[in-house]
């Protein structure tokens, strides 16, 4: 199984299928405009501009699982996006990404790419997991996404090559963007 079996949802209803990105780099991310992490979008759309023409895409995948910093509708998401950020990659529509309402590809990332856990050395993600203790403990057990931001980076032929927590560092997503570019 690959994620070219799966379909997404654009901000409009439409149904694409993600095998329409089969022979690319993806960056698939669940993303959030009301966020500690929302400046992400500058280093994502970074990231868009400098690989794009070498066969990378970036997929915004809004949810408002989290802190409820997703309230707006797919078209608020996606305005937000590209008036604050200047983004240019595809913002689909609004998705949960854990519990019995998971979108399939998001149930299927996890399992292809467990949680690693936390790095109680890294004060980010010391301070992460404590706000999710207290706001969402149960998704502190097992694979589920933990927060917004969480990205994976799928190879040209449509497999999880790796999960990236949102307290990781754009520079690493960067080397394995261009190990998979070589």
């Amino acid at each position: 199984m690959d994620i070219h079996q799966f379909t997404a949802k654009k901000r409009n209803g439409e149904t694409i299928r993600l095998e329409h990105y089969k022979g690319k780099i993806l960056l698939i991310v669940n993303t959030a405009s009301k966020c500690a992490f929302t400046p992400q979008f500058e280093d994502l759309q970074r990231l868009y501009i400098r690989y794009q023409d070498a066969g990378l895409e970036i997929l915004g995948f809004p949810c408002n699982q989290f802190g409820s910093q997703e309230p707006g509708s797919n078209e608020e998401a996606a305005e937000f996006c590209q008036l604050n950020y200047g983004v240019t990659f595809p913002i689909f529509s609004k998705i949960e990404v854990n519990g019995e309402q998971a979108d399939p590809l998001f149930k299927y990332l996890q399992e292809a790419a467990p949680f690693r856990g936390f790095n109680e050395k890294n004060i980010h993600e010391k301070l992460l997991k404590m706000m999710i203790a207290d706001k969402n403990p149960e998704w502190l057990i097992g694979d589920s996404i933990k927060w917004n931001f969480t990205k994976f980076l799928i190879t040209p032929d449509g497999a999880v090559a790796q999960r990236f927590e949102p307290s990781d560092t754009f520079s690493s997503i960067e080397q394995e963007i261009e190990r998979l570019l070589a």
